[in-house]
């Protein structure tokens, strides 16, 4: 059963990856449209960096954070963030999926349904985004004084896997949602979109109630706040670094919820 277990994992492993292909080479059709978007990509964010330079520029610093420290920070969530949008795009437009009765189709063929729901739409654009979060991570490191060890950059991948699993666990519950209400639900922004925006700076700034649902119930802080503090040296806790973990398990209950969907999905096509 194992072996077949793993057949079946490499085979669908194939099958995204082969979507991945299809995707490269349909943008590539287009070289200079696919490129014009990715500088696009690269200068909106280009302005929200600004954005955070003005502030740091007026006050100093924030909640004892340096305008340093807090590049860090929003260096690696935007990562995750474009990460996540770049791999589960497919989610977030999923209600036109629903409503258009492509869905139908997906559960007839033989495959994982979430594996051709991610692969129906993947963002290749968002290497913009990247480029720019890799561009203030460096100037991150290399100015906020982190004395990196083993375990700091084992931090580092830890916060940017865990941060990619929430953020596809989020589009997943918002897919989730849409088996009930046949639309995408717009206050879901605030959980995606919105995390960008805010997840710039620690969330421990917004006060205790916000760090409490960033902890308990849209785990933010297990992948940004708490394993930050381990790389700038401000807790003795080192384990704080094993904490984005929780951003894997986050997608339990968000598949748990899919599944749940899915049982009870009735077309909804015209």
């Amino acid at each position: 059963m194992t072996a077949k277990n793993n057949d079946r994992n490499i085979s669908e492993l194939r099958l995204y990856v082969h979507y991945v292909s299809l995707h490269l080479r349909s943008v590539m059709q287009y070289k200079a449209s696919f490129w014009m978007t990715v500088v696009g990509q690269f200068l909106v964010t280009f302005n929200m960096f600004l954005g955070v330079y003005f502030l740091f520029d007026r006050f100093g610093s924030v909640e004892g954070f340096t305008y340093q420290e807090v590049l860090l920070c929003f260096s690696l969530m935007l990562t995750e963030y474009s990460l996540g949008e770049c791999i589960a795009r497919g989610f977030d437009s999923f209600d036109s999926m629903v409503r258009q009765g492509e869905f139908d189709r997906v559960l007839t063929r033989p495959r994982s349904d979430i594996l051709q729901v991610l692969g129906s739409k993947i963002e290749l654009t968002r290497v913009g985004r990247l480029l720019q979060a890799g561009v203030m991570f460096v100037y991150g490191v290399t100015r906020s004084g982190v004395t990196w060890n083993a375990w700091r950059v084992i931090t580092v991948l830890l916060m940017l896997l865990g941060g990619t699993a929430l953020f596809c666990g989020i589009f997943l519950l918002f897919a989730s949602i849409c088996f009930y209400t046949l639309e995408g639900l717009e206050f879901m922004n605030i959980l995606t979109d919105g995390a960008r925006e805010y997840g710039k700076y620690p969330v421990s700034i917004y006060g205790r109630r916000m760090m409490q649902f960033c902890t308990f119930v849209i785990p933010y802080a297990l992948v940004q706040y708490y394993p930050l503090l381990v790389l700038l040296g401000r807790t003795d806790r080192n384990w704080y670094g094993l904490l984005p973990l929780g951003g894997l398990l986050f997608l339990l209950p968000c598949g748990a919820l899919w599944k749940l969907g899915v049982r009870h999905y009735q077309s909804a096509g015209s």
